[in-house]
């Protein structure tokens, strides 16, 4: 049996994909609201004589604003997207993968120092695709029984 600091070293490059992960996920955009009230302040402070740079740094608060209104519904679009999600072939095709490749691994040489670690992240993986598999197909056969009694 492989010792438990063995594991956890084996184990690092598993941990340091769900960390960047994370990581993403905690990267923030810039401020563009904040931006837009430097460049507004900006545009103040310019004198009234810079017409030509008045009317460009205009230009480029006129494009940002825009910009932060398409950015803004295409995050709703998104958003609403991911909430209506109900499960679809995908999640099935996405399981079926997950095991494959489990039972691949399977067939490894078991004396590799990352085996196990990848083997149960496998096995985790597929129970979470399997969750998704089975709550697609449920809904999916509950709108089929409505329909056929309604």
């Amino acid at each position: 049996m492989v010792g438990l600091g063995q594991m956890a070293l084996n184990s690092a490059p598993v941990f340091g994909g769900v960390l960047f992960a994370v990581a993403a996920g905690q990267f923030r955009s810039p401020n563009y609201r904040g931006l837009l009230k430097e460049d507004m302040d900006l545009l103040d402070r310019l004198p009234p004589e810079a017409t030509a740079r008045r009317a460009e740094l205009q230009r480029t608060i006129d494009a940002r604003i825009d910009d932060l209104i398409v950015a803004t519904d295409r995050n709703l679009l998104l958003r609403k997207a991911a909430a209506s999600y109900r499960g679809n072939w995908r999640d099935v095709v996405l399981l079926l993968c997950a095991l494959l490749f489990t039972f691949v691994w399977w067939e490894i040489n078991h004396s590799r120092d990352n085996w196990l670690v990848t083997f149960i992240l496998l096995i985790l993986l597929s129970i979470v695709t399997a969750v998704y598999a089975l709550r697609g197909i449920l809904r999916a056969a509950g709108a089929f029984v409505r329909r056929q009694h309604g």
